[in-house]
């Protein structure tokens, strides 16, 4: 088929994915971007957030998700590389480990006398946001038979 992409998604342990692809919505650090048979070559920093991938229907595989926390991007020649630092399909996330995860985020508290309050305010809120999202993908994997 002529319009489509391929799509590698690389953690800095495994590639878990190097396939051809209709469409990919990418959380960037600043928003989403949508990915296409001739988007414009690019590099941006990924963001905390659900990555779609769009496969052709003669595949029959429809789309895929994963959960995506930091790394790069890069576009050119219709081969969008996904560098992320975590990466994790949403059927693998485990709604029990998810909900454990934002409990202890939620309980944890940040003393009075940090070093960096501010930071460490921005860290938890990060960590809360991750384990909320992975909760989410878990849910809704599950609710859609992935």
């Amino acid at each position: 088929m002529a319009n489509l992409i391929t799509c590698r998604l690389v953690t800095p342990t495994q590639e878990l994915l190097n396939e051809e692809v209709v469409y990919a919505s990418v959380p960037l650090h600043d928003g989403l971007m949508g990915c296409q048979h001739g988007t414009s070559p690019l590099v941006a920093q990924l963001g905390l957030g659900k990555l779609r991938l769009d496969f052709p229907s003669n595949a029959g595989s429809g789309s895929r998700e994963y959960f995506i926390d930091g790394g790069f991007l890069k576009m050119a020649d219709n081969e969008l590389i996904i560098l992320a630092e975590r990466a994790v399909a949403a059927e693998e996330i485990i709604e029990s480990e998810a909900k454990a995860e934002l409990a202890e985020a939620n309980a944890r508290v940040i003393p009075d006398d940090a070093a960096n309050k501010m930071d460490a305010v921005a860290k938890l809120s990060a960590e809360r946001q991750a384990a909320a999202l992975k909760v989410s993908m878990a849910k809704n994997s599950k609710a859609v038979g992935i």
